[in-house]
């Protein structure tokens, strides 16, 4: 029995599991957890996963990863080959760095249940955006020059990383609101060569059985 893959179809968390488990070429079922609709809370999932939030990794022989960062490293090490870690300590802390910004400082203040707390405290649509916003450029602002001055076609480097697997899915939630990109020329060409590989492709949000046409 292989893995089962606990995702939300546009939530960037597992939006960068499914781009490792893509680069790492591992299969996987899915299963599709509506985060607007609350299945998260619902005692069938606390079940996989008591924290309640997406992904889960079910391994199927008893073990149930979480944290898509602690499942992308666990990744990593699982499945060595291609690495998603430079080679070198430095390196792969540079990476880590790029990865920890989008997954510490930009992610954890706009995410779904971010969002809903604000509405409950009567924050209205417009100053949740600029909320969103602000959180997200100010992380792109620290992105923008690490990658324009260690990239070389992705963030780091000329293949993907620990780092792309975090950057592409914030990216595309930069776009869903409207978050003005012009000043991120590094990052907007990592997005374009990213889009042209597979592993991103069969990522993507809207190749996902759960995905909501537009």
């Amino acid at each position: 029995m292989g893995p089962t893959l606990y995702s939300a179809w546009r939530a960037t968390a597992p939006y960068r599991v499914r781009i490792g488990l893509a680069l790492k070429g591992v299969a996987y079922d899915y299963a599709a957890v509506d985060l607007l609709r609350g299945d998260q809370r619902a005692p069938a999932y606390r079940a996989v996963n008591p924290q309640g939030l997406t992904p889960a990794l079910d391994l199927g022989d008893g073990h149930v990863l979480t944290q898509s960062l602690a499942i992308l490293e666990w990744l990593e090490e699982a499945h060595p080959q291609p690495a998603i870690l430079p080679k070198t300590l430095l390196d792969r802390q540079r990476v880590r760095a790029m990865a920890l910004i989008i997954a510490c400082d930009i992610h954890p203040l706009n995410n779904t249940r971010i969002g809903q707390a604000l509405n409950r405290l009567g924050v209205s649509q417009a100053d949740n955006l600029a909320w969103v916003r602000r959180w997200i450029t100010d992380g792109f602002d620290t992105l923008e020059p690490m990658i324009a001055r260690y990239g070389a076609g992705y963030a780091f480097g000329d293949a993907p990383t620990l780092a792309d697997c975090c950057l592409i899915p914030q990216v595309y939630s930069a776009r869903r609101f409207e978050v003005d990109l012009t000043p991120y020329p590094a990052i907007v060409a990592v997005e374009a060569r990213a889009a042209e590989h597979p592993a991103f492709q069969a990522a993507h949000p809207t190749k996902q059985p759960d995905a909501v046409p537009a």
